[in-house]
């Protein structure tokens, strides 16, 4: 099982809310999901423990985004996502 932190580094409101829901419908555990703290030009998936190829299967159930090692220890999840303007969900955005 896969645990993921996701954020919204865009101006559109309830993405990281839609990114969400598609994640757990692909059998992902999103523990939380809110706002980052600087804006995203690309959508990043950073794997912070564990096998990297984790990062990879969340980069496949998104459809989107770049695969970075960035380990962090005081973080308690397998990956972060950072979602970034070209990031184009597949459901409707409803917040």
């Amino acid at each position: 099982r896969i645990t993921v932190e996701v954020l919204n580094g865009t101006r559109r409101q309830g993405l990281a809310r839609v990114a969400t829901r598609a994640l757990r419908q692909q059998g992902i555990d999103v523990v939380f999901f809110g706002n980052a703290d600087a804006a995203a030009d690309s959508t990043r998936i950073l794997v912070r423990r564990g096998d990297p190829g984790r990062g990879k299967d969340v980069v496949d159930a998104l459809g989107k985004g770049r695969l970075r090692i960035e380990p962090d220890t005081l973080r308690r999840v397998d990956a972060t996502v950072i979602l970034g303007e070209d990031y184009r969900p597949k459901f409707e955005l409803h917040p």
